[in-house]
């Protein structure tokens, strides 16, 4: 497959006139122009593949306005008006008018910006509205500063795409293009770009392209862009390969060149691809990494793009040369799941697998579980192996926490619920010294208490009641107790959900904090981490006297870790000339016994050695 991007790739909007828009289902366009009483209302032209237009006459006049921000949206066989299915602002919300919005306008402060590679970096994931207090893009950029000085390199927004309410997630979004108002606007998401930048740390925004949402969702008014009938669990599927698709196509590329190239984001987050019924030959993943390259030629500026995959399939980050799809990463959830069960017990649902003996010693060295091995949650054999000539480990996105093994839980507890400083501390190790890239959920780094909730704000009475039914029913049959799940409806449950950042600064979570900065710094330190091949991970483990343990070597770094519950002694390679250079606890220590050099860890412990 070659390296050139496909027709479909280039922006299509690009020669159409402001005001245009793709509505090949109506038979009359009009466009209103402004809001009130004084709105005009404008016929369009009908030009080829389903495409209206403003009349020639009137192409310099509508431009100008839009330019600077007028009202509009478009009347379809005399209903609406509805907004810009590209609408870039909706100030009033998805239901009212479109803005004009000229991203050209924003004077960007980082033209010696150049990019980040994904390997041997940290991504810190947070969600806008429950980051700070004020819940604002502005807001957010006041903390770059301490993101930057715990070394993080990547920052993964989530969706941020204009929703119905002022509260949700992020992926109930019905107009893709469109910054959500409650975070301030597109204005804003450029100055956080632009702050994010300075403080030398690249932006990924998480984008989704499975589903719209279900409030707002007027683009079937437009043209087909569901397959009717065809859910994802979330909502009708979006339509990647049937009739008109192309224009389907091209409207999510279009939007994945708008964050790349006018908002000059470093990456994408690309939510749930294993929801994308595309049976094309050309793949819309891989139109979309074809995108990010040729920002990437045009701009020189690295772009990466990270699928979020449930499948265990290599060929979403091997190359195309060899059949792959050619993207930067992949979130692998197979290692949150091992380090969960290893260090909570947890074994129901889909952690039942990981309980298996080795389980975690399997994922450290090869980064998946089920690799074609018999999935239970699944009721069949799931996965196929990874080929270490093919993909290197910091493909591989892991994490002990993320938005959604903490959101999904029926309570939205973290690991802290259940873990001490101690567990938490570990499963720091087993994160950021594994040999995979790491990826933080905002507030883990202090042991953040406060829970992150499932949360929505439907004013639409039936939505609301059926979201928080539907949420309930769920667990139920999971066998949660009803009393658990809180109401997403509640304005208390995205109130727990914000984060404290006075626990940042109390003993145990500024002990915390200290340490996943020093294991931040211990992987600049020990390249060897992270850098090379998936196959040069030794992995060993063991158990004495009821305590378990396991070890891993990597090119001049050794991880040890001890589960308890009492001392054990790990053994080093013959000849071991190497130091501790960060522990989870002080009495941690290189011990010479009868059978040589080891570590010895006092319980629940860990410690990382240069090698």
């Amino acid at each position: 497959m070659g390296d050139e991007v496909a027709p479909v790739g280039r922006r299509q909007a690009e020669s159409k006139p402001l005001g245009a828009v793709w509505a090949p289902i109506p038979s009359r366009v009009d466009l209103v122009l402004g809001a009130g009483p004084g709105a005009e209302h404008l016929r369009l032209e009908e030009a080829d593949g389903g495409w209206w237009s403003p009349p020639s006459s009137e192409a310099g006049r509508v431009a100008a306005a839009l330019a600077d921000g007028a009202r509009y949206g478009f009347v379809l066989d005399a209903e609406g008006p509805f907004p810009d299915p590209r609408s870039r602002r909706q100030p009033e919300g998805v239901h009212a008018l479109s803005a004009g919005f000229d991203a050209g306008r924003h004077a960007w402060a980082d033209e010696g910006w150049t990019g980040r590679d994904l390997a041997g970096a940290v991504v810190y994931e947070l969600h806008v509205g429950t980051f700070t207090q004020a819940g604002t893009l502005d807001a957010a950029a006041e903390r770059l500063a301490y993101l930057a000085d715990l070394g993080v390199g990547f920052v993964e927004l989530m969706p941020v795409n204009a929703f119905n309410g002022p509260r949700n997630w992020g992926y109930d979004g019905v107009l893709w293009y469109a910054v959500h108002e409650g975070y301030s606007g597109p204005a804003a998401y450029e100055r956080f770009v632009d702050a994010a930048h300075a403080a030398g740390i690249a932006v990924i925004q998480d984008v989704v392209y499975n589903h719209f949402g279900p409030s707002g969702n007027y683009q079937p008014k437009f043209g087909p862009y569901l397959l009717a009938g065809a859910s994802t669990g979330w909502g009708d599927a979006v339509n990647l390969d049937g009739a008109d698709s192309d224009e389907v196509r091209s409207f999510i590329l279009d939007n994945a060149r708008m964050w790349l190239d006018d908002y000059r984001v470093d990456g994408l987050r690309l939510d749930a691809v294993h929801a994308f019924l595309d049976r094309r030959a050309l793949t819309l993943l891989e139109e979309l990494q074809l995108v990010a390259e040729d920002v990437e030629r045009t701009t020189g500026r690295r772009k990466v793009l990270i699928a979020e995959s449930d499948l265990n399939d290599p060929r979403i980050v091997s190359a195309r040369a060899v059949g792959g799809y050619g993207l930067a990463g992949q979130w692998t959830d197979d290692v949150h799941h091992a380090v969960h069960v290893a260090l909570t017990g947890e074994t129901g649902g889909y952690y039942a697998d990981f309980a298996a003996p080795g389980a975690l010693a399997k994922v450290i060295r090869g980064g998946y579980f089920h690799d074609g091995t018999l999935s239970s949650f699944r009721g069949r054999c799931h996965g196929r192996p990874l080929d270490p000539a093919r993909v290197r480990p910091s493909q591989l996105v892991v994490s002990c926490q993320n938005h959604d093994q903490v959101g999904n839980r029926a309570a939205g507890d973290r690991p802290s619920a259940v873990l001490d400083w101690d567990g938490l501390a570990v499963a720091a190790v087993l994160i950021l010294a594994s040999p995979f890239t790491p990826m933080l959920f905002m507030g883990e780094e202090y042991g953040a208490t406060t829970p992150w909730q499932f949360f929505t704000s439907h004013p639409e009475p039936e939505l609301a009641a059926a979201t928080a039914e539907g949420r309930l029913a769920e667990f139920e049959e999971m066998g949660w107790d009803p009393f658990d799940v809180p109401d997403p409806q509640d304005p208390a449950t995205f109130e727990r959900s914000v984060l404290d950042w006075t626990q940042a600064r109390t003993h145990d979570g500024a002990r915390l904090l200290a340490l996943y900065r020093r294991l931040i710094e211990v992987r600049a330190e020990l390249p060897g981490l992270w850098s090379g091949r998936l196959d040069e991970t030794d992995v060993i483990e063991g158990e004495a006297a009821g305590a378990r343990w396991i070890s891993w070597r990597r090119p001049g770094a050794i991880v040890c870790v001890g589960f308890g519950p009492g001392p054990v002694d790990v053994p080093l390679p013959p000849g071991f000339a190497g130091r501790a250079v960060a522990a989870t606890d002080p009495a941690c220590a290189v011990v010479t016994g009868a059978s040589g050099e080891a570590v010895r860890l006092p319980g629940l412990a860990a410690v990382v050695l240069s090698a």
